[in-house]
């Protein structure tokens, strides 16, 4: 699967400081990546209505990683999944009659051109579940010797599952105890009342075929995967166990990428990832922004209404990646009001000296990708500039320059 194209980003001078992320496994900020690379796993769309500000928030933080990563030289290795075969794509699509593949490769063509707009970096490997299919299918083969892969005692439908609980390492993502883990689990796809489990939070890996659904050929039987399983199989495949970063929205620290933890350490005996990463929920008209709620603000419908692309990313970038905020008109407003300041400055010829903006910038990305700090720094900058009165100026090149390349704002 092909992912989108990639805007051009400014070579400056690098700074070789890693960024620290806050690591939901362990509660803290650690330093990710190595001193010349860097592998990251970003969970992708269920493409059945796309893109959402929700969406975008979480892809323009890992976009402020993978951007903080270059800067200070390291090479990056970036893979994205998309999950273009799962039920609410295939109850979309019954409802809309439209068919499920029309669905997912309009949806997914959908989400590529918002994230060129938003000035997204695209990922190395851009893979779809539908083409994993036997990677899939061959991890699962993998596990099936641990003990910790079984069918359920269904004798109409003895599905595959894993036995997440009895995993290694079971529970080191998300930390949560059994109730917790239950009631979350039954709320995000999961099927904890099933009965013929061993456990009632083990996770389907196999799902045997039914009548009117799509399916594939397998030593498994036919059938279509579960969706912990695809991102495991993907991750592994591009990137390889203890890679280091996970990431996605908190609304996948369980059960999603506890499971899918667990999965990976055991087929490799290793880390699934060195640490796991979270952007926050975004809501609008009190409750988080979601599909099956319905409360979206489109992405492709605010820029069809006249909004530009950069004032959508201010908006995000204008909150903490961790922070669950609500999203207003005038959030929007507020961006597109500071847009046309940075712009009109850069029609300047002379602004305010650059270096302590540079340095601020680039601290405050290396400080848990701490976009508002580094967009408060920008703007202390061009008022300076607007009201320059030293004989000290220089070109605004080197700042502007340096907001496309770290913040991904062309002004």
């Amino acid at each position: 699967m092909k992912a989108w194209s990639r805007p051009d980003v400014p070579q400056l001078d690098r700074d070789p400081r890693r960024p620290r992320v806050h690591d939901t496994s362990t509660g803290g900020l650690v330093e990710v990546g190595g001193e010349d690379a860097a592998r990251l796993y970003v969970c992708g769309i269920t493409p059945y209505d796309a893109t959402h500000l929700g969406h975008a928030n979480t892809y323009v933080a890992f976009d402020l990683l993978v951007r903080t990563w270059l800067d200070a030289g390291v090479a990056v290795t970036y893979t994205q999944n998309v999950t273009d075969i799962d039920d609410p794509l295939l109850e979309r699509a019954e409802a809309t009659g439209v068919d499920w593949m029309d669905l997912a490769e309009d949806q997914t063509q959908l989400f590529r051109t918002d994230m060129e707009a938003l000035r997204v970096l695209p990922p190395d490997h851009y893979v779809g579940a539908v083409e994993s299919m036997p990677l899939v299918t061959d991890l699962i083969q993998r596990l099936v010797p641990t003990g910790l892969v079984y069918q359920v005692d269904d004798a109409e439908h003895p599905d595959w599952y894993f036995a997440c609980s009895a995993a290694p390492g079971s529970g080191e993502v998300s930390d949560l105890d059994r109730e917790a883990a239950l009631a979350i689990f039954g709320e995000r796809g999961g099927d904890p009342e099933r009965p013929g489990k061993r456990d009632a939070l083990d996770c389907l890996v196999w799902r045997l075929a039914r009548d009117g659904e799509p399916r594939w050929d397998s030593p498994l039987g036919e059938g279509r995967p579960g969706w912990h399983i695809e991102c495991t199989a993907i991750a592994l495949e591009h990137l390889g166990p203890a890679f280091d970063v996970q990431g996605g929205g908190s609304d996948l620290v369980f059960p999603h990428h506890e499971m899918s933890a667990s999965q990976g350490r055991a087929a490799t005996g290793e880390p699934f990832a060195r640490a796991y990463v979270h952007a926050g929920m975004v809501g609008y008209e009190g409750e988080k922004m979601s599909k099956s709620k319905g409360n979206l603000v489109l992405v492709s419908k605010l820029r069809e209404q006249g909004a530009d692309p950069m004032a959508i990313r201010l908006v995000l970038l204008d909150h903490h990646y961790r922070e669950d905020w609500e999203y207003t008109d005038a959030d929007l407003e507020r961006a597109t009001e500071r847009l046309e300041r940075w712009r009109a400055i850069a029609n300047n010829p002379t602004a305010f000296p650059a270096g302590e903006t540079v340095q601020a910038i680039r601290d405050a990305l290396r400080d848990d990708l701490d976009a508002p700090r580094a967009l408060a720094a920008v703007d202390t900058w061009v008022a300076a500039s607007e009201s320059i009165e030293t004989d000290e100026t220089e070109s605004v090149d080197e700042v502007l320059a340096l907001v496309d390349a770290l913040l991904g704002v062309r002004v």
